[in-house]
């Protein structure tokens, strides 16, 4: 099993587990437990849809025999919406599995829409999009898929697998230089970035040798000045204060990724809804 179809699994169980509790008690007392049905969802709106497995591992986990047909390809854009999955099978299964499909689809085909919307935004230069770790908690493996899915591009995983010396560590130990030659040492195959606001902090880093910066807080003029004055010694990461309405700006500036924390913390669930025909 790969680590997204774990993730998928883990978060419909855990999700089925809190709807459902001991059994949905309005399917159970009104529905026939023989009566069969078909069902539709459908989007509703403008983006991109990502995170149909989960759909169809809730319906399947309560009926396995269930009939399943996608109606759209995921890291699509589709202005008109329409029909995204077609589902036959046992109506109590289809009617109790619905709002944890819906939940698990409209989740992360928002958050695949979100970057869809800020990656258009870039188009003419070379900037790419990046994601934080600022994800809902136990998400964090779907949401960063549902980024890629929108063209979006991985930051680190988490605290384990790069090195982001930012101001609160460079405090702690003892300015840049030391955090740099530190961070060498201790971990040579970790990508290292430090986090810069200043010109004197970004000469710092650089002579110390970090291969990554991340321009904190900048307005595009500024960050353009730093793009120059860099010159191509260290990639360059910006972040701080970006808004969709920006966005272009910032990109225009020659810098190598923004990076968004509002792709996975304030993305808008995408309009879905599905409808039962007995």
């Amino acid at each position: 099993m790969t680590d997204l179809a774990a993730a998928f699994r883990d978060v419909v169980e855990r999700a089925l587990a809190e709807d459902v509790g001991d059994g949905d008690a309005t399917t159970l007392a009104t529905v026939p437990a023989d009566r069969r049905a078909r069902a539709r969802i459908t989007q509703k709106a403008p983006g991109v849809v990502f995170g149909l497995d989960g759909a169809e591992l809730a319906f399947r986990t309560l009926d396995p025999d269930v009939r399943l047909s996608r109606e759209v390809d995921e890291g699509v854009w589709r202005e008109d919406g329409g029909p995204v999955l077609s589902i036959e099978g046992s109506a109590r299964a289809i009617l109790t599995a619905e709002r944890t499909a819906l939940n698990v689809l409209g989740r992360l085909s928002g958050v695949a829409t979100a970057t869809a919307t800020a990656v258009r935004e870039t188009e003419g230069t070379d900037t790419k999009i990046l994601d934080t770790r600022k994800t809902t908690p136990g998400l964090r493996t779907l949401e960063k898929a549902a980024v890629k899915a929108g063209g979006g591009t991985n930051h680190r995983v988490g605290l384990f697998d790069a090195i982001l010396i930012k101001e609160n560590h460079i405090a702690a130990a003892g300015g840049i230089t030391a955090a740099v030659e530190a961070a060498k040492a201790q971990r040579p195959d970790l990508l290292i970035e430090v986090e810069c606001e200043t010109r004197a902090e970004i000469d710092e880093a650089l002579a110390a040798g970090a291969p990554r910066l991340l321009l904190d807080n900048m307005t595009p003029e500024e960050l353009k000045v730093e793009v120059e004055h860099v010159a191509g010694r260290a990639e360059l990461e910006a972040s701080g204060g970006i808004t969709l309405q920006t966005l272009a700006a910032y990109a225009r500036t020659g810098v190598d990724f923004i990076s968004l924390g509002a792709l996975t913390h304030s993305a808008p669930t995408l309009d879905l809804s599905l409808l039962v025909e007995p």
